[in-house]
This record gives C-alpha cells, sequence and structure tokens, in this order.
C-alpha cells in the first residue's frame, strides 16, 4: 500500500467529519457495491457468492477469472478508502494506479494507456487511441468547471469510460475512480443499481455514440447516486 500511495500525489492532512462519514458509509455497503459492479461487468453470480468472496471464504460456483475480477475490485475499494489516498488528488496517477489493481493478473499492462484500438459491443463507434496530455486537460476542464461535486463525479464517470483509457476494466475503473473523487469530498456513492444495469448499458451506447448526455447524467444523477 505505501509503495502505491508513493505514485499519487499524496499530502499529510486531515480528514474532516464528512469525509470520515463517507468512507465509513462506503466500507458499509462494500459488499453490496462490488456486488452491482461485478453485474455490470457481465459476471454471472449472486451477492452471497460476492460477500463470501470479500470475506475470504472459497466459492466454487465462479469462474477463477470472475473470483479475481471480485478480489481486485475488493482490492482497488480497499485502495481508495485508505485515508492517505483519499487525502490525494483524483488525478490522472491515481486513475491508472486503480486500473492496475483493477486488472492485476489479466493483463500485463494494466494501469497503462492502451496502445491499440478496440471496439465497443453494441454499436460500431470507436474510440479514439488516448493521449495522455489531452487525458489530463480533459480531466482538469471537469474540474474547473463551475458545477456542483455530484456532476463534477458524474462527468468524469462517463468522461472515463468512454474515453477507453486502457485495454480493459474501464468501466470498473471509472466507478471506482469517479467514486475517490466523492468520498474525498465527504458527497456519498455512486454505483449501478443491478436491476438497472441493462437501461445503463443501453443510455451509455447513445451517450458514446453523441446521442444522448442528458438522460444519461439525469439517470445516474436520480438512480445511482447514493447521498450520506
Amino acid at each position: 500500500m505505501n509503495e502505491k500511495i508513493k505514485i499519487i500525489d499524496y499530502k499529510e492532512s486531515e480528514l474532516s467529519e464528512k469525509v470520515k462519514q463517507s468512507i465509513d458509509f462506503a466500507k458499509k455497503y462494500l459488499a453490496q457495491t462490488i456486488y452491482k459492479q461485478a453485474i455490470l461487468e457481465g459476471v454471472v453470480t449472486t451477492f452471497i457468492d460476492v460477500k463470501n468472496i470479500i470475506e475470504g471464504r472459497k466459492v466454487s460456483n465462479m469462474t477463477s477469472e470472475d473470483n479475481l475480477k471480485i478480489v481486485n475490485l475488493k482490492h482497488a475499494w480497499e485502495f481508495i478508502l485508505n485515508e492517505n489516498v483519499i487525502l490525494s488528488k483524483t488525478n490522472f496517477a491515481l486513475l491508472c494506479e486503480i486500473n492496475k489493481i483493477v486488472e492485476e493478473g489479466f493483463y500485463y499492462s494494466a494501469g497503462k494507456i492502451r496502445n491499440v484500438p478496440v471496439k465497443i459491443g453494441g454499436t460500431s463507434w470507436e474510440p479514439k487511441l488516448p493521449i495522455e496530455t489531452v487525458i489530463k486537460e480533459e480531466l482538469q476542464n471537469i474540474f474547473s468547471k463551475k458545477i456542483s461535486i455530484v456532476d463534477k463525479a458524474i462527468n468524469l464517470l462517463l468522461y472515463t469510460m468512454k474515453s477507453q483509457i486502457f485495454i480493459d476494466g474501464n468501466k470498473r475503473t471509472s466507478v471506482i475512480y469517479c467514486n475517490h473523487y466523492l468520498i474525498s469530498k465527504g458527497k456519498g456513492i455512486i454505483v449501478i443499481p443491478a436491476e438497472l444495469t441493462e437501461q445503463f448499458k443501453k443510455l451509455l451506447i447513445l451517450y458514446y455514440e453523441g446521442k444522448d448526455e442528458k438522460e444519461i447524467k439525469k439517470f445516474i444523477k436520480e438512480k445511482c447516486y447514493i447521498s450520506l
């Protein structure tokens, strides 16, 4: 953990009571959150299985790959909920570190910007190859907007998903990344409900294709955001 913290922009400081409450809130609902993320990724599982994996018990009715995805999600959430990491900026270095944890054991290039084209299921739209300077600039543009913290978090979520910055694990990375920002501001969490996964994916495709932006933002704020 200490090695990971060195990578990001960490500054010694004190957590406010609101941020401490936000961390406790995220920890309380961690099993549900990871279960919902797993469903979004198409992992065939149940809440009980996810809870057992998180608590270190063996689950025999899941593939080793899906099992590892759950374990990695747990590690990624534990990473951002570390008090030192919460005090760090929600920057590009943190985004890469989250993807590295999420994709550990799957890709040697985990945490690095992809340098090959990718296709998105359900659409002919293809994301451009990511450029680090452009990503950093776009992230800064989001943080500089005169909008609410929750709206900034939603913009972070959608921008990082659509950009497909990494070879894999982009949705998982994006959800955890935007939640780091929310939690660091003491504002709750964003997670896509399991029963609304298909609706979210349809809206996401429309967003990718540039057809609808307001609807998915409204959906996330009304259906996926949980305040303290």
